[in-house]
């Protein structure tokens, strides 16, 4: 229902895809102004640095393509609307999903697969048959990851009633994380997003594969296998969250 009412008005549609396209466009150019000053960022290069850009944006833009508006659960919760919602046969989950399915949303990741295209072009890897195989499962991982974080944040906000903002700065704020080396980071840091809110298998541990550098942490080498499985780890406990916050809900009674 939603894409069709985008594409009745498709001059409309076009020019907000190339608005999103442009607004995540200028975080790269922001990295790119960085390497007009330096040759390296933590050690990294440009095409490097844009590799681990490319990764993380194309992984973000499926996830919030798919399930970003999960962040307008909170006002649902205030006004009540939640309730029709309910009522409905369809998973409650998929519904809150689809609520206003924006797809221009698809400028961010046609973005992100452009800078990860200039990015392959630009690297001198020496490709083998498991990181051809490693490509699109990170990819896909990364998009499960970040839909975890999406439906965590959506549960949290049964019990605090408008945390958009909280939800926000673990995925908006996590992307734009992802997209700078973790050599730039506290140690620390790097410990929470690899052991705590396991951002780091987005990009950061499948493109070290990649790019041949060690892995942060000195962590082993099977990790590169890893992030499918961090996906469903990461992915179960969200559901159980989002079932016990719908399940806690009360009405508003209006």
């Amino acid at each position: 229902m939603w894409i069709r009412s985008t594409m009745a008005y498709r001059a409309s549609f076009a020019m907000t895809t190339f608005g999103s396209f442009a607004a995540t466009f200028f975080d790269f150019v922001a990295i790119m102004l960085m390497f007009s000053r330096v040759d390296a960022l933590g050690g990294w290069s440009l095409p490097e640095v844009a590799f681990l850009y490319g990764l993380s944006a194309v992984s973000f833009g499926l996830a919030d393509l798919v399930i970003g508006s999960m962040d307008r659960l909170g006002r649902r919760l205030r006004d009540g609307t939640l309730d029709t919602l309910l009522v409905r046969p369809a998973p409650v989950l998929a519904q809150v999903a689809a609520d206003r399915f924006a797809l221009r949303r698809l400028g961010r990741v046609t973005q992100g697969s452009l800078v990860l295209g200039w990015a392959l072009s630009r690297l001198d890897v020496d490709w083998t048959a498991g990181k051809l195989l490693l490509m699109p499962l990170t990819l896909l991982s990364g998009c499960a990851i970040f839909c975890a974080v999406f439906v965590a944040g959506a549960a949290f906000q049964f019990v605090a009633q408008d945390a958009s903002e909280v939800q926000n700065a673990f995925t908006y704020g996590g992307t734009t994380l992802l997209q700078y080396p973790p050599t730039v980071f506290g140690k620390e840091l790097v410990r929470g997003v690899t052991f705590v809110l396991p951002l780091a298998f987005v990009n950061w541990l499948p493109a070290c594969y990649v790019l041949g550098r060690p892995y942060p942490l000195e962590l082993p080498g099977w990790v590169v296998g890893a992030p499918p499985l961090v996906a469903v780890v990461c992915c179960a406990p969200a559901g159980l969250a989002w079932r016990a916050g719908l399940r806690s809900y009360r009405s508003t009674g209006s």
